[in-house]
């Protein structure tokens, strides 16, 4: 059975950007949802035996509800793991480069970034991913999709997502979600995220 992570961090450590009241409701009412419907969805399936990138991976036999609720899962486990009170600035390691080569600069990659969020209609995410041949591509997803799925048009391993549902925002920020994303990037955890990419890489190319 699925477990949410323990935060890092205490609720009101990223604010001002992220204010403890909403860390609070979306870790403990809307993850802990996902994650308790999600055990319900898979219990007394072969689902239960998988880990959760298996399960994404076929996740279009496996129904709405382990659709929905797999994805929420795994969306915010990776959005906490992502955030830090000391994130924010540049990222540099081997992140850094790739986000220069594949897309000219750091302040393009963000210009880029936050336009794929903003144009995300609804509810959803907007990702940084690896795709097979080991190189960035930014996406967005509707409602808990998210790029490991079989039900999305491009598919990899995402290493850096933003919840973009309005639960992730509108107490601070009301329907200012531009205000919301500029304020992400103040919190990102860019040694985090290179970790990621280089599992990621390692990851595409033992399947290449």
């Amino acid at each position: 059975m699925f477990t949410k992570p323990t935060l890092t961090y205490a609720y009101d450590a990223l604010e001002p950007h992220i204010d403890a009241r909403t860390m609070d409701i979306h870790y403990n009412k809307h993850h802990q949802g996902y994650t308790d419907k999600l055990n319900k969805a898979i219990k007394d399936t072969h689902y239960e035996e998988m880990s959760i990138e298996e399960l994404l991976a076929q996740v279009s036999e496996a129904g709405k509800a382990v659709r929905n609720n797999g994805g929420g899962y795994y969306n915010h486990s990776l959005f906490w793991s992502i955030l830090s009170p000391e994130g924010g600035g540049e990222p540099h390691s081997d992140i850094g480069g790739a986000i220069e080569h594949t897309f000219g600069s750091y302040d393009d990659f963000r210009k880029v970034f936050k336009e794929t969020a903003l144009n995300r209609f609804g509810s959803g995410w907007a990702w940084l991913s690896v795709n097979e041949a080991g190189d960035l591509f930014i996406s967005s997803t509707p409602n808990q999709d998210n790029p490991m799925m079989d039900v999305v048009d491009r598919r990899g391993i995402p290493i850096l997502g933003v919840d973009v549902w309005e639960h992730a925002y509108y107490l601070k920020y009301q329907n200012r979600r531009a205000e919301y994303v500029d304020a992400f990037f103040k919190v990102i955890d860019w040694e985090e995220v290179n970790r990621r990419f280089q599992e990621a890489k390692i990851e595409m190319e033992a399947t290449a």
